[in-house]
Order: structure tokens, then C-alpha cells, then sequence
């Protein structure tokens, strides 16, 4: 007998792929959802059916762990302002051998494995990000870090139009040519504006927004972007969660229609989220007008 829940899976799942056919998503995964090939790979098989199913698709992926990880062995140290990385000169060595070397590498042989076709590019190619060194603020100097001044997407839209799926180191440079380790989450938001993406999916290494970090059965199903604001002002949002919340405000009012921030340890869940009203994660909206009736 066949499996009665595949197929109305299936006939759930129709509908969405009417509505997302052609469309672009950004989804941006940290450094801690590949950690591992094991991890890379629950990652990126659920990405590439996103990909055969002829959404377009731009990887936008971080390092942080890889990056800490190198520097524990060469003697750099990791320090954190506000939830973003501090890179002295030593700390940048390690963030360009992570982000465009072992965190790269690992994701296009996954890719290779699964037979998705990827390019790995960077902020710095064909000049996709320009940015600028952030100036030291009352906090302290954050070194090598930048922010990004202007985005020319042109290389990704080549690349997506020959059927590529890009996969992008957030490393960027100023015009000078200065080698500037940026956020990827900020990356991420950046681009999705930039080529219009219809999604932003963020993978994380929580279920997605939590009302209390230490209960994961206290996930929030869905925000809007003025909810959003007053959980990072009563400090529900902190630490490394506040340059995701700064990002997501910045694709919604960019034009992004919908961010999502999901976690890679459950199962499928990026699939989830995006094929089922119920999802798995936090779905974010500018305002309440934006939700469907099933996803309210």
C-alpha cells in the first residue's frame, strides 16, 4: 500500500511550489551548521531541493567556529563586542583561511557529493560587496571589521541565470582593496535586498527566536518587525542575536517579504519551514497585514 502521508505531503507542498518557482531565497547558514561534513550535508541536501525544484538560490555561510577553532591552534585570541568578532591582523588570517578555505571547501565538495553545481565567491569578487572599516566607538576597536558601503550583485545573477547556485564567503574589501571580515548575517541581508530575494532564511543553532535561550519550547512561530524591536529593547534578544535581529529589520524594510530563522539540528527543518503553513522556526514579517491566514 502506499504511504498516504507522503503523498499528501506532496499535495501540501504543490501550492508552495507554484508560488516560489523562479524565485531567489538567501539562506544563510553559520559556521556551527557545518561544523562538520556530517552537519554540511543535512544542510545542504535540503538546500539543494530547494534548488531542483527551481527556486534560485544564494548560500550565504559564516565561520565563526572554524575561525576560533584555527585561532585556539595558532595563538589568536577571540574576543566579541556586541555579538560581532573583533580581528586584529592575526584573528583576520584566520577568518580568511576559514571562511574561503576550510568552510568553503567543505561546502563545494558536499555540493559536488549531491550533485548540486555551486561556485564559491566572496564579498571581494567582481567587486559583489564594498565596504568600509568600522571606526573604533565607545566599546572599543573592533580591527579589520567593515560594514558594507554598496552591493553590485551582477556576479550572482550570472551565476544563477546559468543555473549556479553561488555559495558566498562574507569577506569583503574597501576600494583600496583591504581585506574586511563583515558579519554574515549582515552579508546575507544585504544581498537578499540587492537581487530581491522573496526569502531570507537564517539557520541557527537554536530552533529559531526564543522567549528564554535556556527553554526551547518557547520558540515564538512569528513576529513582526515592530515585536522584533521591542524584544531587543527588553533584552530578550542579546549577544550574537542582536547583528541577526539588526539584519532582518534591514531585509524587511529592504523589500524582503519574509525572513525565517530556523535551526540546523532538527530535522529538515529549512524544508519544513518553507513547504508547511506550521513551519519550525520563527517567520518574521514586516507587519501583521503580511502574514497569510494559515501562517497566522
Amino acid at each position: 500500500m502506499p504511504d498516504n502521508t507522503v503523498v499528501a505531503g506532496l499535495r501540501h507542498a504543490v501550492g508552495y511550489l507554484r508560488l516560489y518557482r523562479g524565485l531567489t531565497f538567501v539562506v544563510k547558514c553559520g559556521g556551527e551548521a557545518i561544523a562538520d561534513k556530517e552537519g554540511a550535508r543535512r544542510l545542504l541536501e535540503q538546500v539543494s531541493v530547494l534548488h531542483q525544484l527551481g527556486i534560485k538560490v544564494v548560500l550565504v555561510h559564516g565561520g565563526g567556529v572554524q575561525a576560533t577553532r584555527l585561532g585556539q591552534r595558532l595563538g589568536a585570541t577571540s574576543t566579541f563586542i556586541d555579538g560581532r568578532r573583533v580581528t586584529d591582523a592575526g584573528m583576520l588570517e584566520c577568518m580568511v583561511l576559514a571562511l574561503n578555505g576550510e568552510a568553503r571547501t567543505l561546502l563545494l565538495s558536499v555540493c559536488r557529493s549531491i550533485g548540486v553545481a555551486a561556485v564559491g565567491v566572496s564579498g571581494i569578487d567582481a567587486g559583489l560587496v564594498v565596504a568600509n572599516r568600522r571606526p573604533p566607538t565607545a566599546k572599543g576597536d573592533f580591527g579589520q571589521v567593515g560594514d558594507v558601503v554598496s552591493v553590485d550583485p551582477t556576479i550572482l545573477a550570472t551565476l544563477l541565470d546559468k543555473g549556479f547556485m553561488p555559495v558566498v564567503s562574507p569577506l569583503c574589501a574597501d576600494r583600496d582593496g583591504d581585506v574586511l571580515n563583515v558579519n554574515a548575517d549582515v552579508v546575507a541581508a544585504e544581498l537578499a535586498v540587492a537581487i530581491g530575494a522573496a526569502k531570507l532564511i537564517t539557520v541557527t543553532s537554536q530552533r529559531g527566536i526564543l522567549r528564554d535561550l535556556k527553554d526551547e519550547s518557547s520558540l515564538i512561530a512569528h513576529l513582526t518587525l515592530q515585536e522584533l524591536e521591542e524584544l531587543s529593547a527588553d533584552g530578550t534578544i542579546d549577544g550574537g542575536m542582536l547583528p541577526k535581529a539588526a539584519s532582518i529589520r534591514r531585509a524587511l524594510e529592504g523589500g524582503v517579504e519574509r525572513v525565517h530563522v530556523v535551526g540546523h539540528c532538527y530535522p529538515d527543518s529549512l524544508l519544513s519551514e518553507v513547504f508547511t503553513n506550521e513551519g519550525c522556526g520563527t517567520l518574521i514579517v514586516k507587519s501583521e497585514t503580511d502574514l497569510t491566514p494559515g501562517e497566522a
